[in-house]
């Protein structure tokens, strides 16, 4: 069985490791000793860290199924008719990977399991047929899930209480030695696609390991990062943030740019480096391979497909791969904030006006936005719904990207990671996904773009309900509904808050920015966009009750805190798109190799080389000139809508309004209620307006208007 971790590699030789040389190397200073040691003090509060009795449950656990594994391919072996000796000599092996073999998991966490077993067994057959049979009829064994028809085949388990996701790989061995080495290249000959995809995790845990300087650095970085992004809700590769992989390669690239710094300082360059990344440029902890074996590996030179890769961060072991293929152009302006105000609040801590809890705030997803959709799903029996929300979960990342699609990017979709069970009704659980206008959309007078994602929505619900396990009682509704109408099952002990959360940072950063006088152009562009929001509200009150509840969803400018909502909106979106690294504080961390202190403007320009050095070659797009060309295409848009609105009345049509009593409506409604997302009249037009013009270049995100109306006043 497969080791949980590896020793400290530190032998007194400094060894460089990555694709570039360091951006520093100086030790770490009595500020970094103290900042980490009240981190690690906040982590173990936080009961980030299991203890011994668990521990040794889990061991315990691993064991048990390292013997159950190894009888069964002895029971498949003997069912195949193999002779005697052959049978003496059937064995199977285990490998843990993920966060139990990189030493960051807590405490309840899953333990990522990998079964390796000879030429003869089968997956489906033997893996998912004999064992998960001997598994059912075990009385330690519960919530036995398999599901073999996944990307990566998995079947999960609960083992005596601790969770289990077992994978399978069917090497072209006849014999599998007890001591395999799973990191040789060869292990890969002449085996499927799932059987790479299967080794793929555990052949990148251990090549991680080998590739950070410092491991136990590392490992307290990463479970920081991982705290962090569950509290500001982008933790889920599923849905199209980062998922464990993900961060671990981010983390591990830190640690090889800063090879002697603490937890303190890796936290704080996590943030600096990556505010600055130039997406679509990869983050790689070593050179791409190309193998031997002909297996495909990402290169966007060669792999089409590649190309449209918004984040790309590379495995480090053969065959190589895009680990977070998931991301959209949605969940990237959301992490790029969140990364903004990270490095935010570092500079503030080393100015002694933050602390760690100002970086581990919770992000108040139900107060972000004033519009939501909500996707309801059910089940008849509680087995049925681990199924169904397993696969409506790995498809609710098509949800998203068909609502950008469908809008041209006009519409900005957030989904909220994990569910929310209805406790009222057993079975039954909901996703949330925010949804606001994009970021300089024209809205002027009582014009309000409106869009009808109802296109979307089917084209959704239709890829959800193609499940082939499906059983009768597997249901999905969406819902359009206002934040004032979120279910109250959403919130802690069912109560909704009767004020909105105090968030220190974003409270505190919202009054200097209200108080400082330094950017005079960017209160004007306030202003502005306050103003905006005003004739909005104001355009939404004119009209008559039964005019709004007709209408298409209507997205007004998001609401992403409780005061000054457009100043905290702008604010960030302008911080995002270029850094303000020159103004901040001298940082006490940065030093050279000769322990001097250096500048930001040096550590920018070294990040900058970063990106421009090894990976020119796998530079995916030319950026500013394509995010020019999207860019002008919603300018183009915008003078579209600016001109159908100055059209003769005569030239131009009334929107077909749906009849209220059509018993299965399908407009997403605005007046604050819920009403499903229903087929019967999606052929009924709802557009009003020129569409917008073919782009004749390929943009850097392809999107496409189906129906963008205007309402009329």
């Amino acid at each position: 069985m497969g080791s949980p971790g590896f020793g400290n590699q530190n032998n007194g030789q400094q060894q460089r490791l990555g694709i570039t040389e360091p951006i520093s190397l100086g030790g770490p200073t009595e500020y970094d000793l103290i900042k980490t040691r009240e981190l690690e003090k906040h982590l173990q509060d936080a009961g980030l860290y299991e203890n011994h009795q668990e521990a040794v449950s889990r061991e315990e656990v691993l064991g048990r199924l390292d013997q159950i594994v190894k009888i069964w391919i002895k029971t498949v072996s003997r069912a195949k008719g193999l002779n005697e000796q052959l049978v003496q000599e059937a064995n199977a092996n285990i490998f843990t990977f993920g966060s139990y073999r990189l030493g960051v998991h807590g405490p309840g966490a899953d333990v990522d399991v990998l079964c390796v077993g000879p030429r003869y067994a089968s997956r489906d057959e033997d893996f998912f047929g004999e064992l998960h049979k001997m598994l059912s009829e075990m009385p330690e064994v519960t919530e036995l899930h398999p599901v073999p028809d996944a990307h990566v085949p998995v079947m999960g388990l609960k083992f005596n209480g601790v969770s289990i996701d077992l994978l399978y790989a069917k090497l072209s061995l006849w014999v599998i030695p007890e001591n395999l080495d799973i990191s040789q290249e060869s292990i890969l000959q002449n085996v499927d696609e799932q059987t790479v995809l299967s080794l793929n995790g555990c052949r990148v845990t251990d090549q991680v390991l080998r590739l950070v300087p410092n491991i136990q650095n590392f490992r307290t970085t990463l479970k920081c990062m991982k705290f962090w992004a569950k509290h500001r809700g982008v933790y889920s590769n599923v849905t199209g943030f980062l998922g464990g992989i993900n961060l671990a390669l981010l983390v591990a690239r830190i640690c090889q740019l800063y090879p002697n710094a603490l937890p303190n300082m890796l936290v704080s360059r996590f943030f600096r480096v990556y505010t600055q990344w130039r997406w679509p440029n990869p983050v790689m902890l070593c050179a791409i391979e190309e193998g031997s074996l002909g297996l495909p590996v990402w290169d966007p030179r060669r792999n089409p497909k590649d190309r449209y890769h918004l984040m790309p961060i590379i495995t480090p072991a053969y065959p190589c791969m895009n680990s977070s293929y998931n991301v959209s152009s949605s969940t990237l302006r959301i992490m790029m904030k969140e990364f903004q105000r990270g490095n935010e609040i570092c500079e503030a801590m080393e100015a002694k006006k933050a602390d760690w809890d100002t970086l581990f705030e919770p992000f108040p997803f139900f107060e972000a936005y004033k519009n939501y959709l909500q996707i309801e799903i059910s089940a008849e029996s509680g087995d049925d719904l681990r199924k169904w929300k397993g696969w409506v979960e790995s498809r609710l990342r098509q949800l998203t990207l068909k609502v950008e699609r469908h809008t041209y990017g006009m519409l900005q979709c957030h989904p909220h990671p994990g569910e929310y069970p209805d406790k009222s009704r057993p079975f039954h659980c909901s996703y949330f996904t925010g949804l606001q206008r994009m970021q300089g959309v024209p809205v002027s007078g009582a014009d309000v773009s409106q869009f009808d994602i109802r296109p979307s929505v089917e084209e959704f619900k239709h890829s959800v309900n193609m499940y082939t396990l499906w059983k009768p009682g597997m249901d999905i509704h969406v819902f359009h509904v206002k934040r004032r109408s979120i279910p109250t099952f959403v919130f802690p002990g069912g109560l909704r808050p009767s004020h909105p959360s105090k968030l220190a940072w974003e409270s505190k950063r919202g009054s200097e920015l209200s108080i400082s006088g330094a950017n005079h152009g960017r209160k004007r562009k306030l202003a502005e966009d306050s103003a905006d929001s005003l004739r909005n509200s104001k355009s939404l009150a004119s009209l008559s009750p039964s005019t709004r509840e007709v209408h298409p969803v209507v997205i007004a400018s998001c609401c992403y805190e409780k005061c000054n909502d457009s100043e905290i909106i702008s604010t960030s979106e302008e911080q995002s798109e270029k850094p303000d690294l020159e103004s901040t504080r001298e940082c006490h961390g940065d030093w050279d190799a000769n322990g001097s202190s250096t500048s930001k403007d040096a550590e920018k320009l070294a990040i900058e080389k970063i990106m421009c050095g090894p990976n020119d070659a796998y530079r995916v797009f030319s950026e500013e000139s394509d995010e020019l060309e999207y860019r002008n295409q919603v300018k183009d848009f915008g003078e579209n809508m600016k001109n159908s609105s100055n059209l003769d009345s005569s030239n131009s049509q009334e929107p077909i309004i749906p009849q209220k009593d059509t018993a299965s409506a399908t407009c997403l409604y605005s007046n604050g209620g819920s009403e499903d997302l229903e087929s019967a009249e999606l052929t009924v037009p709802l557009f009003s307006g020129i569409p917008a013009p073919v782009p004749q270049r390929k943009p850097l995100i392809r999107l496409k208007f189906t129906s963008l109306g205007k309402a009329a006043d």
